[in-house]
């Protein structure tokens, strides 16, 4: 059941909403456009708050949906964590879309609402305050995930390992950002 559900968290995380979003609404597409991220701060630039908030919402889900199933299922937490990677995987190089993805940011998000609710809490308010002190949205997702691995590693060791590896993708899927932040041009809003 394990390996079903981590092919199952891989596919759904490969559905780009921010994708599918823009092909169904004629909104331009948000991996040739803007910053060329399909998630929902591109979308947010390039085709307003509602298609923004329906892609952070559907991103979340797609994180979300795989734990809740593979809880309901019984899995362990290990499991859940590794399940939980897999979606963000999807998201970070879907088979749908040539594996040209976004960060991972809402999908990681998701993900650790279904493994610990604090701790995606914690990650979200740390993601608030960063954006709204800086106004960068890659700044606060810099911040706001590695903030909530001791809170997790502390309640629930067993999924360090993989949210760790999911932290460390997400910073890598950053990197340019990184180098933007460090060069004073990091997109603002």
């Amino acid at each position: 059941m394990f390996w079903q559900l981590t092919l199952f968290a891989y596919l759904l995380g490969s559905l780009s909403f921010a994708i599918v979003l823009s092909r169904l609404t004629g909104a331009p597409d948000p991996r040739a456009s803007g910053s060329g991220n399909p998630g929902a701060t591109n979308m947010l630039r390039l085709a307003g708050k509602r298609l923004a908030i329906a892609t952070l919402l559907g991103d979340v889900l797609k994180g979300l949906l795989p734990i809740l199933l593979a809880r309901w299922l019984g899995l362990s937490i290990e499991e859940q964590a590794w399940i939980a990677l897999a979606a963000v995987i999807g998201h970070l190089y879907p088979l749908f879309f040539c594996f040209r993805g976004g960060k991972g940011v809402a999908t990681a998000a998701g993900a650790l609402l279904g493994l610990y609710p604090p701790a995606a809490l914690l990650a979200i308010g740390a993601w608030l305050v960063t954006i709204r002190l800086t106004r960068t949205s890659s700044l606060a997702a810099l911040v706001a995930l590695p903030l909530c691995l001791p809170l997790l590693a502390w309640q629930q060791p067993a999924a360090l390992g993989p949210m760790a590896l999911l932290s460390c993708l997400i910073v890598w899927r950053h990197r340019s950002n990184l180098r933007d932040l460090h060069a004073g041009r990091e997109r603002h809003f």
